[in-house]
């Protein structure tokens, strides 16, 4: 299945499903009006959305509409929590190497996690309001899951039984405000500002082959300013998404509607190009002794969108921003 929520008066927006093409959408609020309902009571809706999801790519359902992913907020507006990973060990061992620092201890057997504000994503096509220039405005260029109920303990295996969707993330970095963040101890708060979504959000089986090994196995073409700036492969996670869901449910049970990221998807190959301006920035300063590519500034524009194979986009949609001056 593939779900939308659109714009609405209500926080968590008017949760659609769209076909399987990407061109249609139905409403389906007589069964859940919203995701999170429906993750919150998946094991009762699961049934009834699937058959409205077969008679609208069968065209029989009434109230069949168009759908327009500009109209489309996150397809979580707000989560019961909001967890990102850093299983692509490519994209930290660049950062280690450029600032001669020691990798983390047990970077290589144990996840690196940190819990972002999950009380106001963003959608698709948002313009991301920020108030300086100066703090280093990055984008990150992720895949995601939303969970159901995850019991305290979870073994990985047992985690990957817990996914219920599978998402594709803008988490935008403030990256000048970052080192003193993590010096303090605490981790990361003013660094990161609202995180931005796909439209669509899938269940595993409607990437087929592509979801295997508890990784999604697919391109993530970004552009900047209309420019080609990579199309690295999430198939080269360290750690898959089982994994990920049970360090984080390690000492506490994790809500229905938990999302956990990938962190920025990143190839050991140089020409697979980066996600993220910083990583560019490191393998510039490693490569050429110099860094030589600016963050972004107001009116810039960033769009993200999964591949299946060239040529052949994902089921997610795709996400287009641009950079705009908060003004109170």
């Amino acid at each position: 299945m593939k779900f939308a929520s659109l714009k609405s008066e209500h926080k968590d927006g008017r949760l659609v499903l769209v076909s399987r093409d990407g061109t249609q959408a139905l409403e389906v609020a007589d069964i859940a009006p919203h995701l999170i309902d429906a993750l919150e009571r998946w094991d009762a809706v699961q049934q009834p959305l699937q058959s409205a999801y077969e008679s609208l790519n069968a065209g029989r359902a009434a109230g069949i509409f168009a759908f327009d992913p500009t109209q489309c907020v996150a397809p979580l507006p707000r989560s019961p929590q909001w967890l990102d990973g850093s299983a692509f060990l490519n994209h930290s061992n660049l950062m280690d190497k450029a600032f001669n620092k020691p990798p983390p201890p047990l970077v290589e057997t144990v996840p690196m996690m940190y819990q972002g504000a999950s009380d106001d994503f963003l959608g698709p096509h948002d313009a991301v309001a920020l108030p300086r220039v100066e703090d280093g405005i990055d984008f990150e260029g992720e895949f995601g899951v939303i969970t159901g109920p995850v019991p305290m303990g979870v073994d990985a295996a047992s985690a990957l039984a817990c996914v219920r969707l599978l998402v594709q993330i803008n988490d935008w970095s403030l990256r000048a405000l970052g080192p003193h963040e993590m010096k303090t101890g605490f981790g990361f708060l003013q660094a990161k500002p609202s995180t931005a979504f796909a439209p669509v959000a899938v269940t595993p089986d409607e990437l087929g082959d592509a979801w295997r090994d508890g990784r999604v196995q697919m391109q993530l073409h970004v552009q900047w300013n209309g420019q080609r700036f990579g199309e690295p492969h999430g198939g080269e996670m360290n750690f898959h998404f089982g994994q990920l869901i049970a360090h984080a449910a390690r000492t506490r049970r994790l809500s229905a509607g938990c999302i956990v990221g990938s962190g920025t998807v990143s190839n050991s190959v140089r020409s697979a190009g980066s996600a993220c301006i910083a990583e560019r920035r490191v393998i510039e300063l490693i490569d050429q002794g110099e860094i030589k590519t600016p963050f972004m500034q107001f009116g810039d524009k960033v769009r993200m969108e999964a591949f299946l194979a060239e040529g052949v986009p994902g089921p997610f949609g795709y996400i287009e921003q641009h950079i705009a001056e908060y003004r109170p």
